[in-house]
């Protein structure tokens, strides 16, 4: 392993264990008491929360795009030194679980981004599943639903994501695929406590949400339709509208370096383990798409950040 994928770890260990360690306090007197449990109900593991935390957002910074793969032949090949009690790969898949309130909540508390007045809107497709596997497919059965994108039909969930001009996250909303972008309840919820201008594409035209947003201090801009009118805009508005691909950027680094998407998921709740953790990885990422450095490449980007070249 390379000294900067080493820093990265470490670096990723000491937030997880310094948010673990006040989180627990936190929660402590609010859970039931292990006396009044089934002795059974939760084994001990020989990782704490933290060091699972550190496991699997690291695997969204490593690589690898299959995590049987990473934690067989990278983690108990490499780490085992940094994690003495480290469990089998069953057991670790069985154990992640676990993690999901302790990623969320570390994610809410420790990884967002600043509130800068400036916000780009826009979705992205996870897909679950293959569309001649719809009638099939059982993990997500209730929760994943048909969606249209530009790209066409699929069968999953929706990542809806808000970002600031500096490519931090600011808000996120994971909801079935069929979900409109425009639509005024999910807009309202992912844009609370939002004040400034907000850009977004096409998809977000809605006069409704425009005047909900309006009425919490929040201007939304987007483009116009070719059957609609021409509507003034200042010169500098304008200029952060075509910068809005920005947010495009975000998106395709979460699918293809940090790896929240693929159809292999055989539990819900691992599943959003898998994607909470991807978004959490990505906000350690010390170089991120923002509208100043925008036009640099892909590959570019893997390189400031001393990640591996993926295919």
């Amino acid at each position: 392993m390379s000294e900067n994928l080493e820093l990265k770890l470490i670096e990723i260990f000491c937030c997880a264990d310094d948010f673990c360690q006040q989180f627990e306090k936190e929660i402590e007197h609010k859970l039931i008491p292990m006396v009044l449990l089934n002795k059974n109900s939760k084994v001990p593991c020989g990782l704490s929360i933290s060091e699972m935390m550190a496991i699997e957002m690291f695997y969204h910074l490593q690589g690898s795009k299959c995590f049987k793969y990473y934690y067989r032949y990278f983690v108990e090949a490499q780490l085992k030194g940094y994690f003495p009690g480290l469990p089998s790969y069953n057991r670790f898949v069985q154990l992640k679980p676990r993690l999901f309130l302790y990623i969320f909540c570390f994610m809410l508390a420790c990884r967002m981004g600043a509130s800068t007045g400036i916000y780009y809107i826009d979705s992205a497709k996870l897909v679950v599943c293959h569309n001649l596997r719809i009638h099939s497919h059982k993990v997500f059965k209730g929760l994943a639903k048909r969606g249209k994108t530009s790209t066409g039909w699929f069968f999953g969930l929706k990542l809806h994501l808000s970002i600031n001009q500096f490519g931090e996250i600011v808000s996120f909303i994971i909801t079935p695929g069929n979900v409109a972008d425009n639509n005024l309840e999910l807009g309202v919820k992912l844009c609370k406590g939002l004040c400034g201008k907000l850009f977004g594409d096409k998809g977000y035209i809605s006069e409704k949400l425009r005047e909900a947003l309006a009425g919490q201090g929040l201007l939304l801009i987007t483009k116009t339709k070719k059957n609609m009118k021409n509507k003034l805009m200042s010169f500098q508005d304008k200029r952060w509208l075509q910068s809005r691909g920005v947010i495009e950027s975000v998106i395709d680094l979460l699918k293809h370096i940090c790896d929240i998407e693929h159809s292999r998921h055989r539990s819900p709740v691992n599943a959003m383990v898998n994607i909470l953790a991807g978004m959490a990885a990505y906000s350690f990422l010390d170089h991120k798409p923002s509208v100043k450095n925008k036009s640099i490449r892909f590959r570019e980007y893997l390189t400031l950040n001393n990640l591996p070249l993926v295919a």
